[in-house]
């Protein structure tokens, strides 16, 4: 099945507690087509660079299969740059530099060879692009997952519910959801927010897992511990292309193979805090997928016997 991907293609510098990078790549776009592409035998992207951004990294993406027809050149212009510095919790960071560059005028272009795509993620990029992508679509696709972060809901509140309407499946972690619904309670935020548009929302709580609800049915799935956790950043993209791609190559969206996407999608994100930028997710084997995979299964694989009466 075909997953059409919208996302920024960037250059990051990251510092964290076990070091720094120069200028490395980055966006959400390209977490998403590196995660998904373990899943998904092509995918096409919609997004948009400067000349600065080294034709390398093009190749990588296409190595994986990844369809740049709709990732837009602009010469003469600069690519989207983010600096950060995450505290030593891993948790909460500070943005040092966001330069959007070509970025700030981007209007996405969806290619005639992407038209009737099944599976569409919107990933973060301000709610009118994201709205516009979904107009400009000739055909409903199965599905429409989307990603946002506080920023749009400060800036940006109507335009953000106004394209909530239009999408199936919201991703967005803890802290954005009880700024989005104005609740602190995660079950009762779900609801509210469910009540904008999204039919599935997952809620991301970093380290401590994510949770899907649907309906009246919640589902919660932990996060690996990890030993050693060097840059989150992508974490979350990385996570939507893993759940994405797994939901494509199954053509599957019901709430049970949802769970097993989620499994899927947090398997991937913790391959890829392991190392700076998108180097782990670059060159992962399927061997090393499917035990990953596995090791989330064991969290929560156990018999009960009876203890009560």
């Amino acid at each position: 099945m075909s997953l059409l991907t919208v996302g920024s293609v960037a250059f990051d510098a990251i510092e964290t507690p076990f070091g720094k990078t120069d200028k490395i790549i980055g966006g959400a776009g390209t977490y998403i087509a590196f995660s998904s592409s373990y899943f998904v035998p092509t995918q096409n992207i919609v997004s948009v660079v400067g000349n600065d951004f080294p034709q390398e990294m093009l190749d990588k993406l296409k190595g994986r299969g990844v369809n740049l027809e709709g990732l837009q050149i602009k010469q003469g212009e600069k690519t989207f740059f983010w600096s950060g510095r995450y505290h030593n919790d891993m948790n909460s960071r500070d943005t040092l530099v966001t330069e959007l560059n070509v970025l700030e005028h981007f209007d996405p272009i969806i290619p005639a060879s992407y038209q009737g795509a099944d599976y569409v993620l919107l990933g973060n990029l301000s709610p009118q692009v994201q709205k516009t992508v979904i107009e400009r679509l000739d055909t409903r696709p199965k599905l429409v997952a989307m990603d946002t972060m506080n920023f749009w809901m400060d800036i940006a509140m109507d335009a953000l519910k106004e394209t909530l309407k239009l999408v199936d499946v919201l991703i967005i972690n803890d802290e954005e959801a009880r700024q989005l619904s104005g609740e602190y309670s995660l079950v009762k935020a779900a609801k509210k927010i469910r009540e904008m548009g999204p039919t599935y929302l997952i809620i991301k709580k970093g380290e401590h897992g994510a949770l899907l609800f649907h309906g009246e049915q919640v589902f919660f799935a932990p996060a690996l511990p990890l030993e050693e956790v060097f840059d989150p950043t992508g974490a979350g993209d990385t996570f939507a292309g893993g759940f994405m791609g797994y939901i494509a190559s199954t053509d599957d969206y019901s709430f049970e193979n949802m769970k097993r996407a989620i499994i899927t999608g947090s398997a991937m994100a913790s391959f890829c805090v392991e190392e700076f930028g998108t180097n782990k997710l670059e060159n992962l084997t399927k061997s090393e997928i499917e035990e990953r995979i596995q090791s989330f299964v064991r969290l929560t694989d156990f018999d009960m016997v009876q203890t009560v009466g």
